[in-house]
Protein backbone atom coordinates (compact mmCIF):
# COMPACT_ATOMS: atom_id res chain seq x y z
CA UNK A 1 0.00 0.00 0.00
CA UNK A 2 1.35 3.12 -0.87
CA UNK A 3 -0.46 5.56 1.61
CA UNK A 4 1.15 8.13 3.49
CA UNK A 5 -1.75 8.40 6.07
CA UNK A 6 -0.67 11.98 6.74
CA UNK A 7 -3.56 14.57 6.12
CA UNK A 8 -3.63 18.04 6.53
CA UNK A 9 -6.57 20.41 6.19
CA UNK A 10 -6.14 23.63 4.76
CA UNK A 11 -8.60 26.87 4.69
CA UNK A 12 -9.63 27.13 1.01
CA UNK A 13 -7.90 30.00 0.15
CA UNK A 14 -4.59 28.29 0.92
CA UNK A 15 -5.14 26.22 -2.60
CA UNK A 16 -7.06 28.39 -3.86
CA UNK A 17 -6.41 32.77 -3.86
CA UNK A 18 -9.32 33.46 -6.32
CA UNK A 19 -12.10 32.61 -3.62
CA UNK A 20 -10.33 35.82 -1.52
CA UNK A 21 -12.25 39.02 -2.23
CA UNK A 22 -10.80 41.07 -4.50
CA UNK A 23 -7.51 42.66 -4.31
CA UNK A 24 -6.84 40.92 -0.93
CA UNK A 25 -5.23 37.86 -2.73
CA UNK A 26 -2.00 37.36 -2.02
CA UNK A 27 -1.00 35.14 -5.07
CA UNK A 28 -1.93 34.23 -8.31
CA UNK A 29 -3.34 30.93 -8.07
CA UNK A 30 -2.48 29.40 -4.41
CA UNK A 31 0.39 29.85 -1.94
CA UNK A 32 2.41 27.08 -4.02
CA UNK A 33 5.23 27.26 -1.49
CA UNK A 34 3.39 26.16 0.99
CA UNK A 35 1.44 23.70 -0.95
CA UNK A 36 4.78 22.55 -2.27
CA UNK A 37 6.01 21.43 1.21
CA UNK A 38 2.66 19.45 1.27
CA UNK A 39 3.40 17.58 -1.57
CA UNK A 40 7.16 16.90 -1.24
CA UNK A 41 6.24 15.39 2.39
CA UNK A 42 3.25 13.24 0.77
CA UNK A 43 0.74 14.72 2.92
CA UNK A 44 -3.05 14.66 1.29
CA UNK A 45 -4.91 17.80 1.76
CA UNK A 46 -8.38 17.96 2.56
CA UNK A 47 -9.26 21.95 1.29
CA UNK A 48 -12.07 22.97 3.20
CA UNK A 49 -14.78 25.12 1.84
CA UNK A 50 -14.68 28.94 1.78
CA UNK A 51 -17.62 29.93 3.71
CA UNK A 52 -18.06 33.47 3.21
CA UNK A 53 -17.70 32.87 -0.66
CA UNK A 54 -20.51 30.02 -0.63
CA UNK A 55 -22.47 32.50 1.72
CA UNK A 56 -21.99 35.57 -0.56
CA UNK A 57 -20.19 34.86 -3.33
CA UNK A 58 -17.23 36.07 -5.62
CA UNK A 59 -17.90 39.68 -5.86
CA UNK A 60 -18.78 39.86 -1.83
CA UNK A 61 -17.48 42.80 -0.35
CA UNK A 62 -14.86 42.92 2.47
CA UNK A 63 -16.52 42.21 6.32
CA UNK A 64 -15.32 42.14 9.69
CA UNK A 65 -15.96 39.34 12.13
CA UNK A 66 -18.30 41.44 13.79
CA UNK A 67 -20.68 42.13 10.21
CA UNK A 68 -20.79 38.05 9.95
CA UNK A 69 -21.66 36.93 13.33
CA UNK A 70 -24.82 36.51 12.78
CA UNK A 71 -26.78 33.61 13.40
CA UNK A 72 -27.39 32.48 9.57
CA UNK A 73 -23.72 32.73 9.36
CA UNK A 74 -23.19 31.13 12.42
CA UNK A 75 -25.33 28.08 11.07
CA UNK A 76 -23.87 28.36 7.48
CA UNK A 77 -20.33 27.80 8.88
CA UNK A 78 -21.90 24.64 11.00
CA UNK A 79 -23.55 22.97 8.09
CA UNK A 80 -20.00 23.22 6.32
CA UNK A 81 -18.70 22.04 9.33
CA UNK A 82 -20.67 18.65 9.50
CA UNK A 83 -19.00 16.81 6.99
CA UNK A 84 -15.54 17.79 7.27
CA UNK A 85 -15.57 15.71 10.70
CA UNK A 86 -17.56 12.96 9.75
CA UNK A 87 -14.73 12.50 6.92
CA UNK A 88 -12.00 13.13 9.52
CA UNK A 89 -13.73 10.93 12.00
CA UNK A 90 -14.13 8.01 9.29
CA UNK A 91 -9.56 8.66 8.89
CA UNK A 92 -8.91 8.53 12.13
CA UNK A 93 -10.59 5.18 12.91
CA UNK A 94 -8.44 3.98 9.74
CA UNK A 95 -5.02 5.05 12.12
CA UNK A 96 -4.35 8.62 9.53
CA UNK A 97 -2.78 10.61 11.20
CA UNK A 98 -4.02 14.32 11.01
CA UNK A 99 -1.12 16.67 11.03
CA UNK A 100 -3.07 19.62 11.55
CA UNK A 101 -5.18 22.92 10.27
CA UNK A 102 -3.76 25.57 7.95
CA UNK A 103 -5.81 28.77 8.83
CA UNK A 104 -5.02 32.81 7.67
CA UNK A 105 -4.72 34.92 10.01
CA UNK A 106 -6.82 38.22 10.37
CA UNK A 107 -9.49 36.48 8.40
CA UNK A 108 -13.22 36.79 10.01
CA UNK A 109 -13.82 33.24 8.76
CA UNK A 110 -10.45 31.19 9.47
CA UNK A 111 -8.49 33.08 11.78
CA UNK A 112 -7.61 30.11 14.40
CA UNK A 113 -4.83 31.31 16.79
CA UNK A 114 -5.87 35.27 17.18
CA UNK A 115 -9.14 36.31 16.75
CA UNK A 116 -10.21 33.04 16.06
CA UNK A 117 -12.76 33.23 12.82
CA UNK A 118 -16.92 31.92 12.68
CA UNK A 119 -15.93 28.89 10.51
CA UNK A 120 -13.14 27.85 12.95
CA UNK A 121 -15.09 28.42 15.70
CA UNK A 122 -17.68 26.05 14.33
CA UNK A 123 -15.37 23.54 13.29
CA UNK A 124 -13.15 23.05 16.26
CA UNK A 125 -16.43 23.10 18.26
CA UNK A 126 -17.75 20.01 16.40
CA UNK A 127 -14.36 18.20 16.11
CA UNK A 128 -14.16 18.87 20.05
CA UNK A 129 -17.45 17.00 20.83
CA UNK A 130 -15.65 14.45 18.67
CA UNK A 131 -12.77 14.79 20.63
CA UNK A 132 -10.60 15.74 18.08
CA UNK A 133 -7.63 18.04 18.92
CA UNK A 134 -5.89 19.72 15.54
CA UNK A 135 -2.66 21.59 16.16
CA UNK A 136 -2.53 24.76 13.90
CA UNK A 137 -0.46 26.71 11.77
CA UNK A 138 -1.87 30.43 10.52
CA UNK A 139 -0.28 32.37 7.35
CA UNK A 140 0.51 35.65 8.43
CA UNK A 141 -1.38 38.64 7.36
CA UNK A 142 1.55 39.97 5.94
CA UNK A 143 2.66 36.61 3.49
CA UNK A 144 2.90 37.24 -0.18
CA UNK A 145 3.55 34.27 -2.30
CA UNK A 146 6.94 34.15 -2.94
CA UNK A 147 8.07 37.42 -0.46
CA UNK A 148 8.86 35.47 2.91
CA UNK A 149 10.98 32.24 3.13
CA UNK A 150 10.72 32.63 6.81
CA UNK A 151 7.19 32.12 6.98
CA UNK A 152 7.60 28.93 4.41
CA UNK A 153 10.63 27.69 7.21
CA UNK A 154 7.77 28.30 9.67
CA UNK A 155 5.75 25.87 7.88
CA UNK A 156 8.41 23.54 6.97
CA UNK A 157 9.47 23.31 10.68
CA UNK A 158 5.50 22.70 11.72
CA UNK A 159 5.24 20.30 9.35
CA UNK A 160 8.36 18.40 10.56
CA UNK A 161 7.29 18.72 14.13
CA UNK A 162 3.80 17.38 13.20
CA UNK A 163 5.35 14.47 10.68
Amino acid sequence: MLRKKKIILATHCILNQNAVIRDWERAEGAFNSIVRILLDYNVGIIQLPCPEFTYLGEGRPPKTKEEYDKESYHLHCKQLSIPIVKELGEYIKKDYHILGLIGIQGSPSCDILGKRGIFIEELLELLQRENIDLKAFEIPESYIEGQSDQVVDDFKQFINKAY
